[in-house]
């Protein structure tokens, strides 16, 4: 139409794909003038084929002279190529590793200003329920010691038993250079019962419970499930967090104490076999050669290691965010700090009761 081409009707697949051809090349007719304008008000639908039709016919550009409804000037638009990647900056950055180390404080700070309000809130929760204790949910604590105690049994066991007779067979070698064959009581229940039982324990308990916690309030982040209890009115607190840390505070030192027993059976057998110390003379010297305040420092840690272990599998879970990698990443960062957190409190008693239960 004179110096301006007047497109109307519908431009989708369906109504170009018998045409196609002929379109095609009366377009690329049409712009074959620059000067031409185009006016599509009067298509009535458009989709992408049609939209990709008419770029190819302006060349992958956008014309000059070109009249278009708002929702047809935001189908071109994604058409439009991606700007340029910013080229990397070069040279020296004085400010990177300042600016790096802030922010890795300031995350830290903003992880444990979330832990220390799970704890508070977890801690006002039982305060209340010590007034009113037909609050107290029975049922989520039970079916938590159950996950993380009972269930936990088997995988504790082996590797404590695995790790008694490691420890004793490679202390057997050495006390024989020395004729000590006698120490490799002392050697073993110390280090069993005071060090490698709560921390063996803690660390398979945070990479099994830890993580099921973490996955489990990750999951009803992302089913809206959170949401939904907030809603309601539901405390999170007392439903989640507060039964996690009680059933692990519980579970945690029977967990240890189990797995003392059964690494302390491993490293028997293994000194019979290796250093032919028999059993009633093992057990009949385990208690003068390890004092009982090792088993209650022992079961001490156990409980502290459970409640830091829930807390942390808590606050990684309740800030995922309601996307499946967030879940995966929480997931991951839930155990590995778990871990550390176990291993720097360990530190912490190592320091503070160093001067008890050692003879």
């Amino acid at each position: 139409m004179g110096d301006r081409c007047v497109l109307a009707g519908a431009w989708n697949l369906r109504s170009l794909e018998r045409r196609l051809a002929e379109f095609e090349r009366e377009l690329a007719r049409i712009a074959a003038d620059p000067a031409c304008g185009w006016d599509l008000r009067r298509v009535e639908v458009i989709d992408h084929a049609g939209a990709m039709l008419l770029w190819r016919a302006w060349g992958r550009k956008r014309v000059a002279r070109l009249e278009l409804k708002p929702e047809q000037a935001q189908l071109f638009e994604r058409m439009l190529p991606a700007p340029p990647a910013l080229p990397p900056a070069r040279g020296f950055d004085p400010f990177f590793l300042p600016v790096f180390i802030g922010g890795k404080v300031l995350r830290v700070y903003d992880h444990l200003a979330h832990m220390l309000l799970v704890l508070g809130q977890s801690v006002i929760e039982l305060a209340g329920l010590v007034r009113h204790p037909r609050g107290i949910p029975w049922r989520e604590l039970s079916a938590n010691v159950y996950r993380t105690g009972a269930q936990a049994l088997g995988i504790t066991a082996l590797v404590g038993f695995l790790i008694g007779v490691v420890l004793s067979y490679l202390s057997a070698q050495q006390l024989k250079l020395f004729g000590a064959d006698a120490f490799i009581v002392n050697i073993l229940g110390v280090s069993v019962v005071r060090e490698l039982g709560p921390v063996l324990a803690a660390i398979l308990i945070a990479g099994r419970s830890g993580s099921a916690i973490t996955a489990s309030l990750g999951v009803m982040r992302v089913t809206q499930e959170l949401d939904a209890m907030a809603v309601m009115g539901i405390s999170q607190s007392l439903r989640l967090t507060l039964p996690k840390m009680l059933a692990l505070a519980i579970s945690m030192p029977l967990v240890v104490l189990w797995t003392d027993a059964v690494a302390l059976l491993g490293g028997m057998v293994a000194a019979r076999l290796e250093l032919g110390i028999g059993y009633h003379h093992f057990l009949s010297n385990l208690p003068d050669a390890v004092p009982i305040a090792n088993l209650w420092l022992g079961l001490g840690k156990g409980a502290v290691f459970g409640v830091m272990i829930a807390l942390v599998a808590c606050h990684f879970g309740l800030r995922i965010e309601p996307n499946t990698e967030s879940l995966g990443i929480g997931t991951t960062n839930s155990v590995v700090t778990a871990i550390t957190v176990v291993i720097l409190v360990d530190a912490v008693f190592a320091i503070m009761f160093k001067d008890i239960g050692i003879s």
